[in-house]
């Protein structure tokens, strides 16, 4: 005997919050995670280590509560998303056309050397060691620091070489 499977439509469509204050949890919880992030993670690392995604999925799981309030239907999820990707886009248009705020948003590019010298302190402010910027400059095909006009860590968290 087959059973057959049936569906609440109302319960997975139907909102059982109001969309309007998922919208202004999504905002506040995504505004609030991004500048967390842009105090805490000062450089956005191209190289995404475990620690890392350790953090992201714990801060995602702490957060969705906050986000959710516990919804139910298909409908108030994707008016959460939408508000999340809204917001995402938001700050990239609006750092593009008002400077000012590019500054807020992204890091800017940090000296790490200069003149063939290492700068240790901006080094120890990304936490960078010397290891790991003699990687990175060998990848930018420099073997010694003393070839290095200038080195930046872009806000990428690329590492950009000027060669003397």
């Amino acid at each position: 005997m087959e059973k057959l499977i049936s569906v609440d439509w109302n319960t997975a469509f139907v909102p059982t919050v109001s969309l309007v204050e998922i919208v202004m949890r999504g905002t506040f919880m995504y505004l609030f995670l991004f500048f967390l992030m842009r105090v805490v993670l000062n450089r956005v690392s191209s190289d995404v280590g475990l620690a890392d995604v350790l953090m992201i999925v714990l801060v995602a799981d702490a957060s969705q509560n906050a986000m959710a309030s516990d919804y139910k239907s298909i409908t108030e999820g994707v008016v959460l998303v939408s508000t999340l990707v809204f917001w995402n886009y938001m700050l990239d248009w609006l750092a593009y056309r008002i400077p000012f705020l590019a500054r807020l948003i992204e890091p800017p590019a940090i000296v790490l050397v200069k003149d063939g010298e290492m700068n240790k302190r901006n080094m120890r402010k990304e936490l960078l060691s010397v290891d790991e910027l003699m990687s990175q400059l060998r990848l930018e095909g420099v073997g010694e620091v003393s070839e290095v006009k200038e080195a930046r860590m872009e806000s990428g968290g690329k590492t950009s070489v000027v060669k003397k």
